[in-house]
C-alpha cells in the first residue's frame, strides 16, 4: 500500500469519526430536548391536576356553606311555625266565639235597664268575666278605645262626628269591642270618631 493510499484511509476514517461524533451529539441533544419537553409537560399536567383539585375543593366549601346556611334557615322557620301555631292555633276559634261574647255583653246591658233583672245581670256579668279571662289565659286580649286617639290600625271607624267636647281624632264611642290574639290584631274595635275642626 502507498502513502497516499494510506493518508486518503485516515482521512476517511476521521471523517466517518466527525460524523460519527456528530450524529452522538445530535442524539444526545435531541434527547435533551426530549427529555425537558416531556419534564415540561409533566409540570404542567401537574399544574394542571392541583388548580383542578383546588377548584374542586373551593366548590365542595361552597356547597358546605350553602347547605349549612339552608339548614339554618330551615330550622329557623320551623322553629317560628311551630310558635306561631302554639300561639294562634286557636284563632279560629276564639273568632267564632266572638258572637257569644258579644250577646252577653248586650244581655247586661238590657238587663241593667230592666228593672228587677239586676241579680240576672250581675249573673251574667260574672259569667262573662270568667268566659273572658279564660280566654285572657289564652293571649286574648280586648280593644276598648273608649276616649283614646283613634289608632287606624286596632280601629275601624264606622262614623265620623263633629264635637266639641272631645279631642278632635279621638274615640267617642265604642260600637263593637276589638280583639288581639298574643298582639295579632283579629277583630278591630268598631269605633265612632271625633272630628277634626278645620281651621
Amino acid at each position: 500500500m502507498s502513502v497516499a493510499g494510506s493518508e486518503s484511509d485516515d482521512q476517511d476514517i476521521e471523517s466517518d469519526g466527525d460524523e460519527s461524533l456528530e450524529s452522538a451529539e445530535e442524539l444526545v441533544g435531541d434527547s435533551e430536548d426530549s427529555f425537558v419537553e416531556e419534564s415540561n409537560e409533566e409540570d404542567f399536567q401537574e399544574e394542571d391536576q392541583k388548580s383542578a383539585e383546588v377548584l374542586e375543593i373551593a366548590n365542595l366549601k361552597d356547597q358546605l356553606l350553602r347547605s349549612a346556611a339552608e339548614f339554618e334557615n330551615l330550622k329557623r322557620r320551623t322553629v317560628r311555625d311551630v310558635e306561631n301555631a302554639h300561639k294562634f292555633g286557636t284563632e279560629k276559634l276564639i273568632s267564632d266565639l266572638f258572637p257569644v261574647i258579644d250577646s252577653l255583653e248586650k244581655a247586661i246591658e238590657t238587663a241593667q235597664d230592666v228593672e228587677g233583672a239586676e241579680a240576672i245581670a250581675e249573673g251574667v256579668e260574672l259569667s262573662l268575666k270568667l268566659f273572658m279571662d279564660s280566654l285572657s289565659r289564652n293571649g286574648l286580649s280586648t280593644v276598648d278605645p273608649l276616649g283614646m286617639p283613634f289608632d287606624p290600625s286596632l280601629h275601624e271607624a264606622l262614623a265620623v262626628v263633629p264635637n266639641e267636647n272631645a279631642e278632635p281624632n279621638s274615640v267617642m264611642e265604642v260600637i263593637q269591642k276589638g280583639f288581639t290574639l298574643n298582639e295579632r290584631l283579629v277583630r278591630a274595635a268598631k269605633v265612632v270618631v271625633v272630628k277634626e275642626e278645620k281651621s
